[in-house]
């Protein structure tokens, strides 16, 4: 599957970490999962405020099927400052934006 980013290495580590549109495990290296988070941080849409609930049907959706779990991903995406929280409220901070 073509993810149709022009670096060919962001292309190789999407297409090993992800399967039919779902995260199948983590990357044991922080570079390769900074890739993969940034790729998962453009399902939400820059400047809304999503209530956790809605985060984690997204963040589930991914995970389905995967070795990995909705609430692990969504503290990466959080650790990494690709969204931010409070009160219960979360927002897209960092990642591609088209």
């Amino acid at each position: 599957m073509d993810f149709g980013y022009a670096d060919p290495h962001a292309e190789k580590v999407l297409q090993t970490f992800i399967r039919n549109g779902h995260l199948v495990r983590f990357p044991a290296k922080r570079g390769r999962r900074r890739i993969l988070l940034e790729h998962i941080a453009a399902s939400f849409e820059p400047g809304r405020r999503f209530p956790e609930k809605e985060i984690d049907v997204v963040l589930r959706a991914w995970c389905d099927g995967g070795e990995t779990d909705y609430v692990t991903l969504r503290r990466y995406l959080v650790d990494e400052d690709l969204l931010s929280r409070e009160h219960g409220h979360y927002w897209r901070t960092g990642g591609w934006v088209a």
